[in-house]
């Protein structure tokens, strides 16, 4: 067990690794509002709400943390108001952890006129015009308001594609700002402040920025600027040079990501921690999650089909209304289409990240992404009973 302070004295949280099955590694993050069991996956609640679900529900899939996010909340409701309304914990009825993103990927990809500085980023809102700076002192502040259990430090995230000058330029800002970030955040002892390598896809970009953050004394590490467009060959092969270079004893979370091919490989190179909005996303445009990879209820060929999405799951709109019904609401543009597609596919991702953890333990992990692999490429085959 290792307890987490990142050079700033005791703390409350501690990572304990519980086994380890190649580069992959199955334990436990503990924090004062909870234990998130790791390989984690955390639902996308970007502004203070996973759209389409109640709290409630994504507890029932087994979910042990969500993310927010800084720039939404700071421009509405604002970070000032859910802090006096007792922090968003409360201000959204979610009792467990929840971790904040720092703001500086949605400032770079919403945010109208922005203008970056060493300071930070000056910008106008996309929802009202309105113009602000980010940076990473006022990150800071925002996510403590807020009250989230793991912050993240402000960064930027690299374009793809860069030039390996422009990725140098771009992360070597970003560890000036992980630096000053960490000395605004101080050393609170109910929050846990991760730092942000990025790099591009060159990896002596990506070593140098590891070394750079390490230096500084994170909490949590994660890697930042994937899944923007560079493909899954390479991505995987950014992290085979970038995870090598991150503390064993602390925390990894690959930010972004993703498809359920791309977590299970990432979590046999060393990943622990995921986020992604791509089950919510899929949920409100009829795609649905399952074993046997993702089914389009839009189309006509389940408009007749009895089956459930999957029998053999624990979630009730996986297993109790049928593929014909979900065609029916999606076609019809009902809201419902939207609640039970995306509580389908919460319940999915938390039951891979369980037989994640499941296979590693039991030190089964090759055999487990084998039969994933088959199972998953095999596709939504429509057989009648």
């Amino acid at each position: 067990m290792s307890s987490l302070a990142g050079g700033t004295g005791v703390s409350a949280f501690q990572f304990e690794i519980d086994t380890e099955d190649g580069n992959a590694r199955t334990g436990c993050f503990k924090t004062p509002r909870g234990d998130i069991r790791t390989p984690a996956f955390m639902p996308v609640g970007t502004a203070a709400t996973v759209k389409a679900m109640l709290p409630e529900m994504v507890m029932t899939t087994g979910a042990d943390i969500i993310l927010g996010n800084t720039y939404h909340l700071m421009l509405r409701p604002g970070a000032e108001r859910i802090a006096r309304l007792g922090g968003l914990h409360k201000f959204m009825n979610w009792s467990k952890p929840i971790l904040t993103d720092s703001g500086g990927f949605q400032v770079m990809s919403l945010a109208k006129l922005r203008k970056l500085t060493e300071e930070g980023v000056r910008f106008q809102s996309h929802v009202d015009g309105s113009t602000h700076m980010l940076s990473p002192e006022y990150s800071m502040e925002i996510q403590q308001l807020l009250g989230s259990d793991i912050v993240m430090a402000f960064d930027e995230c690299t374009p793809y594609p860069a030039t390996q000058e422009e990725a140098l330029l771009s992360m070597e800002l970003s560890m000036r700002w992980a630096e000053r970030s960490k000395t605004a955040f101080g050393a609170p002892p109910d929050q846990a402040l991760f730092g942000i390598v990025q790099g591009g896809t060159y990896p002596d970009l990506r070593r140098r920025s590891a070394a750079a953050l390490v230096d500084i004394g994170f909490d949590g590490y994660a890697v930042g600027g994937l899944a923007v467009g560079e493909g899954q060959e390479l991505m995987f092969r950014t992290l085979e040079d970038t995870v090598p270079a991150l503390p064993q004893d602390r925390p990894r979370y690959l930010m972004g990501v993703g498809k359920p091919d791309d977590i299970v490989g990432a979590v046999t190179r060393g990943i622990d921690m995921f986020d992604c909005v791509l089950p919510t996303r899929s949920g409100r445009n009829g795609q649905a999650f399952t074993r046997r990879g993702p089914i389009n209820l839009k189309n006509a060929r389940h408009a007749d089909d009895p089956r459930p999405i999957d029998e053999e799951s624990d979630c009730p709109a996986s297993r109790d209304y049928s593929r014909a019904y979900l065609h029916h609401l999606v076609k019809s543009n009902e809201i419902l289409a939207s609640i039970l597609i995306t509580w389908n596919n919460l319940a999915y991702y938390q039951t891979l990240m369980a037989e994640l953890r499941a296979a590693i333990s039991s030190m089964s992990l090759n055999e487990y992404t084998l039969t994933f692999k088959e199972l998953y490429d095999q596709g939504d085959i429509l057989v009648w009973d």
